[in-house]
């Protein structure tokens, strides 16, 4: 109780509360935070539909063949598929499209030469990272092609076999194979499906959405609320008062960050209510990283704030920077399918690290250990971006 009592003789306390009656008597504010995020991840969910090429491919050859390499290099003949890496196992494969380093996977038995010498039907692997629905259906979809077109070739490549015998044979998977017919070596295709086994293109729209609607919220109810205090003549008379620079622009920040921490639960409700978003990692986490994608759009907003002197200004400056931070986030359309000089630029991107992050704990259940590279950015772009604003504004204060 006593030191409760202690924080409500404190200064910052008074301008705290000062700030909360500031704004609740602003209906547009309130109406500002609640109606758009919730109209937007539903209507974003809902309408787009992203495409992309240049699919990062690893392969598990357990053949290691000249016809084992022959498959390999029909997938990496066009531009869908792009082969990064090589690996031991099927388990080293999953864990690096776990960690979005690969977009789809390809397993080759160790017998898919001599199958293919015997002219029987060999099946093959392909691993498909399903958090992007539309990814995973052109990855079947191009998979398929590759493979009949290969079968194509391997047909004309030899003579038919003259009738044989009647009978049955089995392969090693169970697949019969009759043999009183001309055999064709035929490679058939066998796809998994991960993390979004029923291609919902709404669970990577709304995963990537909430990040950008984080930062784009915090942005514009920030830099309207400061502004606004500029046009009445609010700032001047906090001027006047005992209260030190550093101790207004925290009453002013922190008011506005729980404000908009309940938008980080709104948008994660209706992703999950109306488009059945899963939740399979840590929410507390993912809290976190939304509360720094919350603090990077309040720095944004105030950094704003310091370059206008009205509403109008601000609302200008906004169409500015709201559109490439959008279009550069990887939120709505992939980052691969962007040009090759742009895509490092994307890293300055706030919503592009939560994005990787929020489809990595709802999608994937991911954790810190592969998550960390994308939170350390986020956490670094966030406390750059409050520093600037906070230094400038608090330079206009003074």
């Amino acid at each position: 109780m006593r030191a409760l009592n202690q924080i409500r003789n404190l200064r910052l306390w008074a301008l705290f509360v000062k700030e909360f009656h500031q704004i609740r008597r602003n209906r547009r504010l309130v109406v500002l935070l609640i109606i758009p995020p919730t109209l937007n991840i539903i209507l974003f969910g809902l309408a787009l539909n992203p495409t992309f090429e240049n699919l990062r491919l690893g392969v598990v050859d357990y053949s290691r063949t000249p016809e084992s390499r022959e498959l390999v290099s029909a997938f990496t003949e066009g531009l869908v598929f792009q082969t990064k890496a090589y690996y031991a196992s099927p388990t080293e494969l999953g864990q690096a499209i776990s960690r979005s380093e690969l977009d789809a996977g390809l397993v080759v038995p160790r017998d898919f030469a001599e199958k293919r010498a015997r002219r029987q039907t060999v099946e093959v692997q392909l691993l498909v990272d399903a958090v992007n629905a539309n990814t995973a259906t052109i990855a079947g979809g191009y998979a398929a092609r590759i493979i009949a077109s290969l079968n194509q070739k391997i047909a004309l490549s030899r003579p038919p076999q003259p009738p044989q015998s009647t009978g049955n044979t089995s392969d090693a998977l169970g697949v019969s194979v009759m043999t009183n017919a001309p055999v064709h070596a035929t490679v058939t295709p066998r796809l998994t499906l991960l993390y979004n086994p029923g291609l919902k293109s709404s669970w990577f729209i709304t995963t990537g959405m909430i990040g950008l609607l984080l930062v784009l919220q915090g942005s514009v109810v920030s830099s309207a609320s400061l502004v606004r205090e500029k046009e009445i003549g609010t700032v001047e008379q906090l001027l006047m008062t005992p209260a030190e620079s550093s101790e207004i622009i925290i009453a002013k920040v922190a008011p506005l960050f729980l404000l908009l921490a309940i938008d980080i639960g709104l948008a994660l409700g209706m992703a999950k209510l109306v488009f059945g978003v899963p939740v399979r990692g840590s929410l507390l986490l993912f809290f976190l990283s939304a509360s720094l994608c919350v603090l990077c759009g309040i720095g944004l907003g105030m950094m704003i704030a310091t370059f206008t002197r009205t509403q109008q200004q601000a609302q200008l400056m906004g169409f500015f920077t709201n559109p490439p931070l959008a279009l550069l986030s990887g939120a709505t359309t992939p980052i691969e399918a962007m040009p090759a000089w742009l895509q490092p630029v994307t890293a300055l991107n706030p919503v592009k690290h939560f994005a990787i992050i929020s489809r990595g704990i709802l999608l994937k259940g991911s954790g810190v250990d592969v998550l960390y590279p994308e939170l350390l950015a986020l956490t670094a772009i966030a406390l750059v971006m409050v520093s600037i604003s906070a230094w400038r504004f608090r330079k206009q204060l003074g």
